[in-house]
C-alpha cells in the first residue's frame, strides 16, 4: 500500500491566491504512485507543512559528493528525519548546462529519465549561477545519476568556495546586438579552468558571466565576479533612411519624448529633416535608443567586450556594482581568447592569494584599494576605466586621493631602485 498524503492545510493556502503556486508541482510528483519518488515528494511535503507549523526550517548540511570531486553536491539532511524518512536525504545535484543553454528535446527527456529513476523528478532551469538545479536525492543515488548524466555528457557544476558554473546570454545565436561570441568565450574559460570548479581550493567562490552587449541580459554588472560585457569603440551605426521612417511612423513629439531626452549623457538630437545626429564621444552605450529603434540604429563595427570585476550581491559589505578593469579587448582570434584566458588566470590567482576566508573579490577589492588590486594584476590605470569618478554611486571615493598618492610613491622608488640596480 502506498505511503498516505500528509495533509498540508498551511501549504493549501498558498494555492489560493491569484498567480501559479510551485505546491502545484510539488503535489504533482507526490501524487505519481508509480514512480519511485513519491514516497520521497510526499514526506518533503509533510516536512514543509511542519516548517510552516512551527516557524522553523529543519534542513542541515554534510559531506556528500561523487568520486574525484570536492564540490558540485549541495547536502541536504533533515533533522526530523524520523517523522519524514524517505525525505530525510534531499540533496541537491548542481549541472552545467550546454553554454547558451542550447538543448535538444531528445537530452532533455534523457536527463529528466535519468532524475524520475534516481532522484524526485524536481528540476530548476536554472539556478542563479547558471546550473540545472536537480533537487532531491538520497546519498546513494547521488553517484548513480552522476554516472549516468556524465554518459550523456553533463558535468557537476559549482558549489563551495570555488569557481561557480557560469552564464552567458543567447548571444549570436538569436541576438543581432552581440559583439562578440559569448558562448565560445564561455565555454573557453570554463572548460580552462575545471579544475578551479570541482575541487574548490578559493577563500569563496568566484563566477564568470557574459553577456553580449550593454543590455547585461544576465546581470553580469552585478551578480559576476567577473564580468564579460560586449562593446564598440567606433561610432554607432545609423540608418537615416529608417529613422525618418521611424519619425514618420510614431511622430516627433514621441521621437523626442522617447528616444532624445532620455539618452543620459544627451548625445542625440534630431535635425530639421528628421535625421538624428550622434556625439559618440559622450555615448555611454545605455542601448535605449538602439532597443528602442533597432531598424534604424545598431552598435560600431569595432566590437569586441570590456571587463568588469567585483559584482555581487550582498555579503559582508553589502551590494557591489562590478568596476571597468579593461576597457575593451577583442575577442576575436584564437589569440584574444588565450589573452583573456591569461588575464582570467592572473585575477583568480591573485585573488586566492590575497583575499581573506569568505571574502569576495569585490570586498577583497574594497579592502586593499583599487590602485593595489590594479597593480597586483599588472594593469595599467586608464582614464576609460571611470569616466567620472566623483559621481561613481556604488563606489566610496573617500580616500582615494591618499591611495593614489601612496601607489605613485611606492612605483617612484620601485624605480629608483631598479635604476640604482642597474
Amino acid at each position: 500500500m502506498s505511503k498516505k498524503p500528509h495533509d498540508t492545510p498551511l501549504l493549501d493556502q498558498l494555492k489560493e491566491g491569484p498567480w501559479p503556486s510551485f505546491l502545484n508541482g510539488l503535489k504533482r510528483l507526490a501524487s505519481d504512485e508509480d514512480k519511485p519518488y513519491a514516497g520521497m515528494m510526499k514526506d518533503l511535503l509533510g516536512q514543509l507543512e511542519h516548517s510552516y507549523e512551527t516557524k522553523m526550517g529543519y534542513w542541515k548540511g554534510g559531506a556528500v559528493g561523487v568520486y574525484g570531486y570536492g564540490g558540485g553536491v549541495i547536502p541536504r539532511f533533515s533533522e526530523v528525519p524520523d517523522k519524514f524518512p524517505e525525505s530525510s536525504e534531499f540533496h541537491t545535484l548542481r549541472i552545467i548546462p550546454p553554454a547558451g543553454m542550447h538543448y535538444t528535446t531528445d537530452l532533455l527527456r534523457k536527463m529528466c529519465d535519468i532524475w524520475e529513476k534516481h532522484g524526485s523528478g524536481l528540476i530548476a532551469l536554472h539556478g542563479q549561477s547558471g546550473d540545472i538545479m536537480l533537487q532531491g536525492c538520497s546519498t546513494e543515488n547521488v553517484q548513480k545519476a552522476f554516472d549516468e548524466l556524465n554518459e550523456i555528457g553533463f558535468d557537476l557544476g559549482g558549489a563551495g568556495p570555488a569557481l561557480r558554473t557560469s552564464m552567458n546570454c543567447v548571444g549570436h545565436a538569436r541576438c543581432e546586438q552581440s559583439c562578440y561570441d559569448e558562448v565560445r568565450t564561455h565555454r573557453t574559460i570554463i572548460n580552462g579552468f575545471l579544475d578551479e570548479m570541482h575541487r574548490p581550493a578559493l577563500p569563496y567562490k568566484f563566477k564568470f558571466k557574459f553577456s553580449g552587449c550593454p543590455n547585461d541580459c544576465v546581470n553580469a554588472i552585478h551578480r559576476a565576479d567577473f564580468a564579460v560585457i560586449g562593446t564598440w569603440r567606433d561610432d554607432i551605426q545609423v540608418d537615416q533612411q529608417e529613422v525618418q521612417n521611424y519619425v514618420a511612423k510614431v511622430g516627433r513629439k514621441y521621437m523626442i519624448d522617447v528616444v532624445i531626452t532620455h539618452c543620459p549623457t544627451r548625445a542625440l538630437s534630431l535635425n530639421d529633416d528628421d535625421t538624428l545626429e550622434i556625439d559618440n564621444k559622450s555615448c555611454v552605450r545605455c542601448m535605449h535608443c538602439i532597443n528602442v529603434m533597432t531598424k534604424a540604429l545598431s552598435p560600431g563595427k569595432d566590437r569586441g567586450a570590456m571587463i568588469l570585476i567585483g559584482g555581487k550581491r550582498s555579503l559582508k559589505v553589502g551590494d557591489f556594482l562590478g568596476s571597468v578593469i579593461v576597457p575593451f579587448m577583442k575577442l576575436e582570434s584564437e589569440e584574444d581568447f588565450e589573452k583573456l584566458k591569461d588575464f582570467c588566470e592572473t585575477v583568480i590567482d591573485f585573488f586566492a592569494e590575497n583575499a581573506l576566508e569568505h571574502e569576495r573579490i569585490g570586498e577583497m577589492i574594497d579592502r586593499i584599494g583599487l590602485a593595489n588590486f590594479l597593480e597586483g594584476i599588472d594593469v595599467e590605470v586608464d582614464p576609460n576605466m571611470v569616466n567620472h569618478p566623483r559621481t561613481s554611486s556604488y563606489k566610496r571615493m573617500d580616500d582615494w586621493d591618499e591611495e593614489v598618492e601612496k601607489w605613485r610613491k611606492r612605483k617612484a622608488e620601485a624605480a629608483g631602485a631598479s635604476a640604482a640596480a642597474e
